[in-house]
């Protein structure tokens, strides 16, 4: 039955997506066999050698220790280098990102307060996701065309107000924030804010991708800088190569099982390693997407070659090339220090089911027969779920 949901699903999809239609006309495939253009990546590559630039001011405070990636990041946008000695799980940040995402149900409060500012334009590249407000219930097409007509007010403004200040508007239709995000804006080395808890998909491109809620998006928006207690990191090492039918999303299936819902609150996920080399991009994203059922603050992979054949194929060019000027800056240090180190043989992984009750609940599949026996559970399938939220990817399907 699991097998034939898929299928349906997946034939579904396709149909939409083959369909010549105005709501899907923004929306931009890495997975298309068409040549897409390459994009402006003037506002898209990160400001490397400011972020270098401050990375050294960091490094005399901190004695010139070894840094983990999520360190290098984050401490490279600190607001003044020089100001503070950051020490993890206890110095506040004040940070300036590079940019925000909103999503149209949160975008609402934030567009509000930040007319307040009195500013004419965003301080950063800002953009505007309609996906939350399109209730599935009848399929792509219909669900758009009834949120389009149920939300017309609250679109029309979101859009006048990207118009005024500068903001890129993506209209419902266009695709799920965070593959939107990952397929136009995430770029390795970028601090990025988002209004929704699922923004650390865009790990999956080496980019600190934090799920905040409106306000401080406003601060970002408004060039006032950003606080976040600096965060503790979790290292997982990453070695051998996935087996057939296993997924990325095992990874984080497995992972959910040894840290538990709570177990990644006030840290951020690092994955490094020779397994790092063998995921795709998306599978990458997807991993680092459900880091925040573990609660942790963000997740993100170092730049890889997924990473750079992802970007090329997604017409941006020009932020591989600076991110290959730039590779030693995108990893770890040699013998950075972790709070915790997890590892995980990719080789000995299989696939996973998570659950009922909790997501934290993982069982390897060639146990779950006995794990029901033992717990008493019906053995009927009457209702399963394929993914999650990064179903906007198609190897997550």
């Amino acid at each position: 039955m699991v097998v034939s949901m898929f299928t349906n699903h997946a034939r579904t999809a396709t149909h939409y997506l083959r369909r010549p239609s105005l709501l899907f006309s923004r929306r931009t495939l890495a997975a298309s066999t068409t040549t897409i253009p390459e994009k402006d990546c003037a506002t898209i590559t990160p400001p490397y050698q400011r972020l270098l630039q401050n990375l050294d001011k960091v490094r005399r405070v901190l004695d010139n220790r070894p840094l983990t990636l999520a360190e290098k990041i984050v401490y490279s946008h600190l607001s003044n280098p020089e100001e503070t000695v950051p020490v993890r799980g206890e110095t506040y940040l004040k940070l300036s990102p590079d940019r925000v995402a909103m999503q149209d149900a949160s975008a609402q409060m934030a567009i509000l307060q930040f007319m307040l500012s009195g500013m004419t334009t965003t301080a950063v590249p800002s953009s505007i996701h309609c996906d939350h407000l399109i209730v599935a219930h009848e399929g792509a097409d219909a669900d758009v065309r009834t949120s389009l007509s149920t939300n017309s007010e609250i679109f029309d403004f979101l859009e006048s107000a990207a118009k005024k200040y500068g903001i890129a508007f993506w209209r419902p239709g266009s695709g799920i924030i965070h593959q939107i995000v990952l397929e136009n804006y995430a770029a390795p080395g970028t601090l990025m804010l988002g209004t929704d808890s699922h923004t650390p998909n865009a790990g999956g491109l080496g980019t600190v991708a934090i799920g905040v809620g409106g306000a401080d998006a406003v601060d970002a928006m408004a060039a006032i800088p950003w606080e976040l207690k600096a965060p503790n990191v979790i290292g997982v090492k990453l070695t051998g190569s996935l087996n057939p039918w296993t997924s990325p999303k095992d990874v984080i299936l497995k992972l959910a099982g040894d840290l538990t819902v709570r177990g990644g609150t006030g840290h951020i996920i690092e994955y490094f390693g020779p397994g790092t080399e063998t995921l795709s991009c998306t599978g990458m994203a997807t991993i680092c997407n459900m880091g925040a059922e573990v609660g942790a603050t963000t997740s993100l992979f170092p730049y890889t070659s997924s990473m750079r054949s992802y970007l090329r194929a997604t017409g941006r060019g020009p932020v591989a090339s600076a991110a290959d000027a730039h590779a030693a800056f995108l990893r770890a240090d040699p013998s950075a220090h972790y709070d915790r180190v997890i590892e995980l043989n990719l080789s000995q992984l299989e696939p996973h089911i998570n659950g009922p009750f909790t997501p934290d609940l993982s069982t390897p599949l060639s146990k779950f027969k006995q794990v029901v026996k033992e717990k008493g559970w019906k053995d009927e399938l009457s209702v399963g779920l394929i993914g999650s939220c990064t179903n906007s990817s198609y190897e997550d399907m």
